[in-house]
C-alpha cells in the first residue's frame, strides 16, 4: 500500500450506501502528520443533503438487517472482524501517520477492534428477552429486545477504531444501522475502516466527516434515533441538552482526571513502571490516563526517583520507528499542554524529568514525558484533564487522604491502586467514586465487562452485556391465548367494593 495515495484516494470523501463518496463540500479540512508537519490530506465539510441521505440509506439498511436471523447478523460480524485481522497492516501505518500514535498502539487497537466485534457478534443473539412469571394464570408474559434504528457515533482522535467498534458493533449486533462522524484528525483512517464491513448490507455502516455542523445535523435529525459520543465535556453536555429536547437516547463519555495512588506496601518498581504506562500511553492522549498520582509520604521520593528513571528511558519519535512515545496529535494540542505546564511550574511544581520539546524533532508536534513533583492537591493541573504526556506526583500522609483527594473531583472514569494490604484494596475498590477501579492493573480493558464514568464523565456503559443493552429497546408483552373476559378488573365494578359510609 502506498500511503499517500491511499490518503489522496480518501481525501474529500464520505463512506454511503457501501461505497466511497465525493463530496461536493466548499468547505475542507487540512490533515497533518503529526510526526512531520506535512500535509497528507484533507476532509470535507459534508453537506447537509449528502447527510440526509446517508441518513435514509441507514434507515434502508437498518430494516434489511433486522430482518436477518440473528445467526445470519453475528456471522456477517464475524466476517468483518476477519477483515479487520487481514487489513491490520495497511489500517495501522495510516492510523499512525495521520493520528501519530506508534505503530505497535495502532496495531493493538485494530486487534482490540476484533476482540471487541468478535464478542458482539456473539453476545449478540445470546439474550433477546426473558420469559416472566405471569401476573394471571394461563398468560404468557415476557420482555423482547429491540434496535434504536440508525444509531450515530461521534468519535475522538485518540481511539477512533476500537471506540467505533465498542459502540458501533454493539448497536450493529443489537440490530441498529450505524452512521460514524470521526474526529477531523482521523477521518481519513476511519474512512478506510470501512472496507471492513463490505459484507454487511450497504448503507448499515455509513461514515460522514465533518466539523461541528455536520455533527449537529446528525445529533439532531429525526432520521437518527440514538447518539453514542465520546469527547470533551462540553460538547458532551450540548450532545446531552440537543437529545433531551426530543428525549433521543444517548450515550456519553466525556473525559476524565484519574487519580492513582501509592501506598507503602507497593512493589515501588513495579508501580513506577505502571505509572509511566498509564500516564504516558499514546502520548498521554488516553481518557483514562493517570492524571494526578497520590503517592504516601513513606515512599514518595523514593517512588519520584523511579518514575524519573522510567521516564528518562522512553524513546520519542516517529511512530513509524523503533520508539515508545510518538507526537501529539496537532500543534494545537501541544499548545495547550505547554500552557498547563508553565502554569503547574507558575503555581509551584518542579520538573523533575522533562518539560520541554525533545531535540531533533523540530518539525513534529513532540514533546517530552514529564515528571513534576512537590505538586499540591490545589494546583489546576491536578484539577483539570492535561490529556498529554505527564505525570504530576502529589505527596499525601495516609490512605484516607489520598482517598479523599482521589474522590474529590468532578470526574470519575477510572482510578487506580498500587497496594498489596488487602483492607486497602476492599475500601479502595469500594470507594472509589469512578467507573472502573484498576488494582495493581492500570489502563487495563475487558470486553465482557463495563466501561463508563461517573459524574462529568459521561452517562451510560459501553462493552459487556450493559453495552448491549445501551443499543436496544425493552418491550413488555402480555399474552391471553385464549382471550377470556378479564372481569377480575374489568367494567362494571362490583357494588362490594365501592366505598361504605359508616
Amino acid at each position: 500500500m502506498d500511503a499517500s495515495k491511499e490518503f489522496s484516494r480518501l481525501s474529500r470523501t464520505y463512506f454511503s450506501n457501501g461505497a466511497v463518496c465525493d463530496s461536493e463540500a466548499t468547505e475542507t479540512y487540512e490533515v497533518l502528520d503529526p510526526a512531520t508537519g506535512a500535509k497528507i490530506g484533507e476532509i470535507a465539510e459534508c453537506t447537509r443533503a449528502e447527510i440526509d441521505e446517508v441518513v435514509a440509506a441507514a434507515a434502508a439498511a437498518q430494516r434489511v438487517w433486522w430482518s436477518e436471523s440473528a445467526l445470519v447478523r453475528a456471522e456477517k460480524l464475524h466476517e468483518a472482524a476477519a477483515a479487520m485481522r487481514r487489513q491490520l497492516p495497511e489500517i495501522a501505518e495510516l492510523l499512525t501517520r495521520e493520528m501519530g500514535k506508534l505503530y505497535k498502539e495502532s496495531a493493538d487497537e485494530v486487534l482490540w477492534s476484533v476482540t471487541a466485534t468478535d464478542y458482539y457478534a456473539e453476545i449478540g443473539r445470546h439474550d433477546m428477552g426473558h420469559i416472566v412469571g405471569p401476573a394471571v394464570a394461563g398468560q404468557l408474559h415476557y420482555s423482547i429486545k429491540e434496535p434504536m434504528g440508525v444509531v450515530v457515533i461521534v468519535l475522538p482522535f485518540n481511539y477512533p477504531l476500537v471506540l467505533l467498534c465498542w459502540a458501533g458493533i454493539a448497536a450493529l449486533a443489537a440490530g441498529n444501522a450505524v452512521i460514524v462522524k470521526p474526529s477531523n484528525y482521523t477521518s481519513l483512517t476511519t474512512l478506510k475502516f470501512m472496507e471492513v464491513f463490505e459484507a454487511l448490507p450497504a448503507g448499515l455502516v455509513q461514515c460522514v466527516t465533518g466539523g461541528a455542523d455536520a455533527g449537529n445535523h446528525l445529533v439532531t435529525h429525526p432520521g437518527t434515533h440514538m447518539i453514542a459520543f465520546t469527547g470533551s465535556v462540553p460538547t458532551g453536555r450540548s450532545i446531552a441538552h440537543a437529545c433531551a429536547e426530543t428525549f433521543k437516547p444517548s450515550l456519553i463519555e466525556s473525559s476524565g482526571n484519574d487519580p492513582f495512588l501509592v501506598m507503602p506496601s507497593a512493589p515501588l518498581r513495579t508501580a513506577a513502571r505502571g505509572a509511566a504506562f498509564a500516564a504516558f500511553l499514546n502520548c498521554g492522549q488516553v481518557c483514562t490516563s493517570a492524571e494526578r498520582f497520590y503517592v504516601h509520604t513513606d515512599v514518595y521520593d523514593e517512588f519520584a526517583g523511579l518514575v524519573v528513571e522510567e521516564a528518562a528511558k522512553l524513546r520519542v519519535g516517529n511512530g513509524l520507528d523503533k520508539v515508545d512515545v510518538g507526537p501529539m496529535v496537532s500543534a494545537k494540542e501541544r499548545d495547550r499542554y505547554e500552557r498547563i505546564l508553565a502554569r503547574a511550574v507558575e503555581q509551584g511544581a518542579r520538573v523533575a524529568h522533562g518539560g520541554g520539546r525533545p531535540s531533533g524533532l523540530d518539525e513534529g508536534f513532540f514533546l517530552e514525558p514529564t515528571v513534576l513533583v512537590d505538586v499540591t492537591p490545589d494546583m489546576d493541573v491536578v484539577n483539570d484533564e492535561v490529556f498529554g504526556p505527564m505525570a504530576p506526583l502529589c505527596r499525601v500522609d495516609s490512605f484516607e487522604e489520598a482517598l479523599r483527594l482521589a474522590n474529590d473531583s468532578p470526574y470519575g472514569l477510572g482510578s487506580n491502586i498500587y497496594t498489596t494490604d488487602l483492607i486497602e484494596v476492599h475500601r479502595a475498590t469500594n470507594e472509589l467514586e469512578a467507573g472502573l477501579v484498576w488494582v495493581n492493573a492500570p489502563l487495563l480493558d475487558n470486553d465482557a465487562g463495563p466501561f463508563g464514568g461517573r459524574k462529568l464523565s459521561g452517562t451510560g456503559r459501553q462493552l459487556g452485556a450493559e453495552g448491549l443493552d445501551t443499543f436496544r429497546h425493552t418491550k413488555l408483552v402480555m399474552v391471553d391465548p385464549y382471550a377470556t373476559d378479564q372481569d377480575f378488573w374489568w367494567f362494571p365494578y362490583g357494588d362490594d367494593e365501592a366505598f361504605h359510609q359508616r
